[in-house]
Formats: structure tokens, C-alpha cells, sequence
């Protein structure tokens, strides 16, 4: 008879198949632990930072936006400093400018308005002038031979500056080149060198009478003139026989010297106020 021999105590090793399985388990579950460490270990470090760990890029980061950020604003700043400064210098030279134009339209208004009161006190000293002549000339048509003279020396005043002995006239007072004016209206007679009447004129009136003015500085007329009352014959002088400038004035009957006649009386009697 046979027998069959019965191993105890003994494990059969298992097949191939059966370690494969077992060892896909294993590796499964390794790997599911591993998972699960790394998950816990993140989340641990994610949940519970170390208060030491500092991330440095960051800081880095923030920095240099701050820092950009600062010199934005400062650019802003002068931009808007130059921007005011720029904006003043051309408020003040609108200003300079208007203030000039408004003091060149003055200056100009200003002498315009002189020119005009110079024109109007011309046109009225003429018409001063007018009125003046019309008013010697309103009554007779005779006038002073000096405007608005006076008589120095009287008409027969005796003294040694006469060769007669006498004064054959009367002195009007008038400085050097003052007008003379005829008396009236007439002919120039004589215009010239009179001796010790210096420069002098003889002038015919139309009532018959003469009248002479003398030691004239200079003549404006001539021999054969007509002349109107009141028109400039000539400037006193100092010429001839003279101790001074004045008009030498006289009277006549008649041309030549020795005619004479009272001169203030023969003015007033032609409505001259002497």
C-alpha cells in the first residue's frame, strides 16, 4: 500500500498571479498614505504659517510700486507748479500789455486834446484880435500908433534935445520892435532916412493932414503906398537923435518939419482916446 506523505507546519508559496495582486495592494496603499501625508503636511503648512517666514519678492514688488507711485505724483506735482507758473506769466504780460495800450490811448487822448485847446486859444486870441481892431476902428477909423501905449514925453516939452528948443511931437512908450500902426488911412510920403528922426515915415491923410513917426528901427512901407488905419508900418527903434527906444509921433499941416501941430489934441479930435 502506498501512503501520501502530508506536509504540516509548511505555507505553499503563493502563485504568481496571487503575488501580483498583492503587491499592486501594497503599492496602492503606500501611495494612498503618501497622498494623504502630503495633503495633511500642506495643509498644515497652509493653515498654520511659521510666524519667522517672510515672502521676500513680494515686499520687493510693493516697494516698487510705492515708489513709482510717489514719483508719479511728484511729476504731477511740478507739472501742475509749472503749469500755474506758466499761466501767471502770461496773465501778467496780458496785464503789462493792456496796462501800455491803456496808457498810450491816454497819452494820445491827452495830446489831442492840447493840440485842440491850442487851436482854440489861437482862434479866440484872433478873434480877440478882430474885435479889438474893429472896436479902435468902430467910431472914426482912427487909431493909436502904438496899442495900448502911453505917452512919455509931452508935445512942447522944452530941453537941450531939441534944436527947435522944444518937443515938435510926443514920445509913445514901446520897447525895441514894437509894431507901429498908421494912425488912419493914407499915402506914404516919405519912408526913409529922416536925420536926427533916424528911420522915419510921413504919411498924407485924406483930410489934408500928416502925420510922422520916428527913430524907427525898421520900415515896412514904401513911398507911394497906400495904407488902411491900423496897418503895421514899421517897429520902433532907437535910431536918429535917441536916448532910447520909443515912437517919435507927430501932427502936421504939412509934410516938412516945422509944420507941427498939437498931436493929443489932433488924435482925440478923430475920437482917439489918448
Amino acid at each position: 500500500m502506498a501512503f501520501s506523505r502530508t506536509t504540516t507546519g509548511k505555507h505553499r508559496r503563493p502563485g504568481k498571479v496571487r503575488r501580483g495582486r498583492a503587491s499592486a495592494a501594497g503599492i496602492a496603499g503606500v501611495a494612498a498614505v503618501g497622498v494623504v501625508g502630503s495633503l495633511a503636511s500642506t495643509a498644515s503648512a497652509t493653515s498654520a504659517p511659521r510666524a519667522d517666514v517672510h515672502d521676500t519678492s513680494l515686499d520687493s514688488v510693493a516697494g516698487a510700486s510705492d515708489h513709482l507711485s510717489a514719483s508719479i505724483d511728484e511729476q504731477a506735482r511740478v507739472q501742475d507748479v509749472q503749469a500755474l507758473k506758466a499761466k501767471a506769466e502770461q496773465e501778467a504780460r496780458q496785464a503789462a500789455a493792456k496796462a501800455k495800450k491803456k496808457a498810450d490811448e491816454a497819452k494820445r487822448k491827452a495830446a489831442a486834446e492840447k493840440a485842440e485847446k491850442k487851436r482854440d486859444e489861437r482862434k479866440e486870441e484872433k478873434a480877440r484880435a478882430a474885435r479889438a481892431g474893429g472896436e479902435r476902428t468902430s467910431l472914426s477909423g482912427w487909431v493909436l500908433p502904438v496899442e495900448g501905449s502911453y505917452i512919455s514925453t509931452g508935445y512942447q516939452q522944452g530941453g537941450g534935445m531939441w534944436s527947435s528948443g522944444s518937443h515938435t511931437g510926443v514920445d509913445f512908450h514901446a520897447g525895441m520892435n514894437t509894431p507901429v500902426h498908421a494912425v488912419a488911412a493914407g499915402e506914404i510920403v516919405e519912408a526913409g532916412d529922416g536925420g536926427a528922426y533916424g528911420n522915419n515915415i510921413v504919411i498924407k491923410h485924406e483930410d489934408g493932414t500928416y502925420t510922422q513917426y520916428g527913430h524907427l528901427n525898421s520900415i515896412g512901407v514904401s513911398v507911394g503906398q497906400q495904407v488902411k488905419a491900423g496897418q503895421q508900418i514899421a517897429l520902433s527903434g532907437s535910431t536918429g537923435n535917441s536916448s532910447g527906444p520909443h515912437l517919435h509921433f507927430e501932427a502936421r499941416t504939412g509934410p516938412e518939419y516945422g509944420s507941427d501941430m498939437d498931436p493929443v489934441a489932433y488924435l482925440r479930435q478923430h475920437g482917439v482916446q489918448v
